[in-house]
């Protein structure tokens, strides 16, 4: 009987070199991170990995969620915020919406925090957490990375964590030079392809930390990387042309006024809608935001209330310039309340905080 030929396809055969290429790379990481690992309050180092302690998967994935668009020492403090007032999931679940909205002011992209209590919800009613990506991602607010990050660090699976960082130190490794969508793909195919069965959640916190400390956007520190003898960036003399992605479109501009309305101590405030912007959040009276320029001032708001000057604000998609008014009123409409200036300065959205700073 004649045998049977498989030919390899061509991406199978990029596969398989690229593969070969990589021979060694994730020990050589893993030697490295076992004596230069971070030190980060959510997570387990590798000593006490070796110990047999465990990660906690609430921490885990609370971390996960605030590090999101977020530097590591902004979203430290509110993770110990978070974890001493709320030190468990079912803790969390059971908290008011309004009373954790506001301790997550100031970290932003405030859907983030919506989902976080939908989440908590979720698994309180579980009973447990799910152990695999394909579990985690039909929770509220946990995509494809979250998931891979929680499964390999919270449970030892065999996933991929794959971030800005984890894309920017294979885009140098691998000089990716083509169309940014498509090279995106084949890192992620490449980065589960490294991941060790025996060590999953130390590769991962390892390229996250070599991606923070030594292949970062800027100056990347080439001497010091323990896997620059696979980098082809590197060997070409210019790291820092990679990741090459497509030109960023201007974000488009929107205006309206916001309200500083004062009683002694206190400033007027409302709970925002659940939905849209800023959703179920605590915040100034603002008019509507328009592309055209301010819109009509909220009719309760005195005509001879006084301008004292402009914040700008920029959010994911647009960018936000608001007129600050401040004025006197009787009696607000229904909807508003007293809230203490100081504690409107702690818990309100990063927008207001900058329009409180400007009235005073």
């Amino acid at each position: 009987m004649a045998a049977i030929v498989h030919a390899m396809r061509p991406s199978e055969k990029t596969a398989s070199a690229e593969s070969q290429r990589f021979d060694g790379l994730s020990a050589a990481l893993l030697d490295w991170y076992s004596g230069h690992a971070r030190e980060l309050p959510w997570r387990i180092g590798p000593g006490e990995r070796a110990r047999g302690a465990a990660p906690d998967p609430y921490r885990v994935w609370l971390a996960e969620i605030m590090l999101q668009q977020t530097t590591v020492p902004h979203a430290t403090r509110y993770y110990l915020d978070f974890t001493a007032r709320w030190p468990t999931i079912d803790a969390l679940a059971a908290a008011e919406d309004e009373t954790v909205m506001a301790a997550w002011a100031g970290l932003g992209y405030y859907a983030r925090a919506r989902n976080l209590l939908k989440c908590a919800r979720a698994v309180s009613e579980l009973g447990e957490w799910p152990s695999t990506e394909e579990g985690l991602r039909d929770l509220p607010g946990i995509g494809a990375y979250t998931a891979g990050a929680v499964a390999a660090l919270a449970f030892g699976r065999r996933a991929a964590a794959i971030d800005g960082n984890v894309d920017r130190v294979f885009a140098r490794l691998m000089a990716a030079k083509g169309d940014w969508k498509s090279e995106k793909i084949e890192i992620a195919k490449q980065v589960r392809v490294l991941v060790p069965e025996d060590r999953p959640a130390e590769f991962a916190e390892a390229l996250m930390d070599l991606g923070a400390t030594i292949c970062t956007p800027k100056s990347p520190n080439c001497l010091l990387c323990p896997v620059r003898g696979w980098c082809t960036a590197q060997a070409e003399g210019n790291p820092q042309r990679y990741p090459i992605k497509p030109v960023r479109k201007a974000k488009p501009v929107r205006y309206g006024e916001v309200y500083i309305v004062s009683r002694g101590g206190e400033v007027l405030t409302e709970r925002r809608p659940d939905r849209g912007l800023l959703g179920g959040m605590r915040g100034l009276p603002t008019s509507e935001w328009t592309e055209t320029g301010p819109a009509d001032r909220l009719q309760w708001v005195p005509v001879a209330a006084e301008t004292l000057g402009q914040v700008r604000h920029v959010f994911t998609h647009f960018e936000l310039r608001l007129d600050v008014v401040c004025g006197d009123v009787v009696s607000p409409p229904p909807g508003y309340d007293w809230t203490a200036r100081s504690d409107a300065a702690d818990a309100l959205p990063s927008v207001f905080k900058k329009a409180l700073k400007l009235a005073r």
